[in-house]
């Protein structure tokens, strides 16, 4: 499990943000993917930023003129494989934190987890996908350190 956290590598851009316990992080990153089947992590980015920066995002790639928490870009080639990019506003996770009263490390740790999963394979559009996303959110919630 070690061996798959490092590729794991989260960054910030333009904002000030420091993730706590990244270690404790990866690992629950790794448990999540591998109980999903997949074998190997190539690169996993975890791209914290503003809301500013994940609307311009947004609006680019995905020709969406709307605020998000999260944007998840899989890069895997093979089934078996995880490789990817998740863009987190944590100008969004405050916000979400507040309306929803939770704390805000619960509010990240379920978008990180929702990103993981998207990379998995799970969707959230269509009542359905979205029931099914947020049980897997919840299990492996109950399961972080």
């Amino acid at each position: 499990m070690k061996t798959e956290s490092k590729h794991i590598h989260f960054f910030t851009q333009d904002i000030d943000f420091t993730l706590k316990k990244k270690g404790l992080v990866r690992e629950w990153m790794v448990s999540t993917i591998q109980s999903e089947g997949f074998k190997k992590i190539q690169d996993l980015n975890i791209i914290f930023c503003s809301d500013e920066y994940l609307f311009q995002i947004n609006v680019q790639y995905l020709n969406h003129h709307t605020y998000t928490d999260i944007i998840t870009f899989d890069n895997s080639e093979k089934n078996d494989t995880i490789c990817g990019d998740i863009f987190i506003s944590i100008d969004r996770i405050k916000e979400n934190s507040q309306s929803y009263g939770t704390g805000m490390k619960d509010e990240l740790d379920r978008v990180i987890i929702h990103g993981v999963l998207h990379l998995c394979g799970y969707k959230d559009k269509g009542s359905e996908n979205k029931k099914e996303m947020t049980a897997k959110e919840n299990h492996y919630l109950s399961q972080r350190p």
